[in-house]
């Protein structure tokens, strides 16, 4: 590839994937890709994977946090709160049984329990990754306390509420109701009080990288700075 010819997003993505695939060489890793709902995350991990196979020099897979959903039943017991929301969405056990602990340990993964839109459990295939796999954990609430020490390093995407709200909802036309794109709108209450019920129990957590996604075609690829900290509003 000829980077002078790449898009911009195209080159910031290649220069994430250089800083990803050099934790720990040799080895296994895992990474969290985290980031609010609508901020472009799976397409970002899409076009990640999509990479890979060009410029990583190890296999790199990615799991969503999706697939280990609650039963709605259990996501809502408590009502449909921002506080349920953060606190009730997703089987953080499941995760480490199916995922993290086997792959740390160099066996297969199980990438999914539950399937959110038909509310069922689902039994997918194992996955054999090699002894150097990089994994991409993707999906929301991924620093919050109970996490540490899962991840080898993090990702945040961020982009304004004003640009989440609406891209979120997009992805539900069936769902929509007129002035939704309002981030204050009361049927954006429970995403958005969950989100800063989390970001206040992420503040003292720094990631890796920062990448503002607020223009998808020309993304910023952000260090952190701890006398700045960039990720305590987003």
């Amino acid at each position: 590839m000829n980077a002078g010819f790449l898009p911009v997003r195209q080159l910031v993505l290649v220069d994430l994937l250089a800083l990803m695939v050099a934790v720990h060489p040799g080895e296994r890793a895992v990474i969290a890709v985290d980031g609010p709902d609508g901020v472009g995350k799976t397409r970002l991990v899409g076009e990640l994977l999509a990479l890979a196979p060009h410029v990583a020099g190890r296999t790199v897979h990615a799991v969503s946090v999706d697939g280990f959903h609650h039963p709605r039943a259990v996501r809502h017991a408590r009502g449909s709160t921002g506080e349920s929301f953060y606190a009730d969405s997703y089987d953080y056990e499941a995760l480490r049984r199916k995922v993290l602990r086997p792959f740390r340990a160099g066996r297969e993964i199980f990438p999914a329990v539950h399937d959110v839109d038909t509310d069922r459990p689902v039994h997918p295939d194992p996955v054999e990754l090699p002894e150097d796999a990089l994994l991409l954990v993707e999906g929301i609430f991924l620093r919050r306390p109970e996490l540490r020490g899962e991840w080898d390093a993090t990702c945040l995407i961020t982009a304004p509420l004003q640009v989440t709200v609406p891209r979120g909802n997009a992805r539900h036309p069936e769902r929509r109701v007129a002035g939704d794109d309002d981030p204050q709108h009361p049927a954006n209450a429970r995403y958005v009080e969950g989100q800063r019920l989390y970001r206040l129990q992420a503040r003292t957590w720094a990631p890796t990288w920062i990448v503002d996604n607020t223009d998808l075609s020309r993304p910023e690829l952000i260090e952190p700075d701890p006398d700045e900290p960039q990720w305590f509003d987003q």
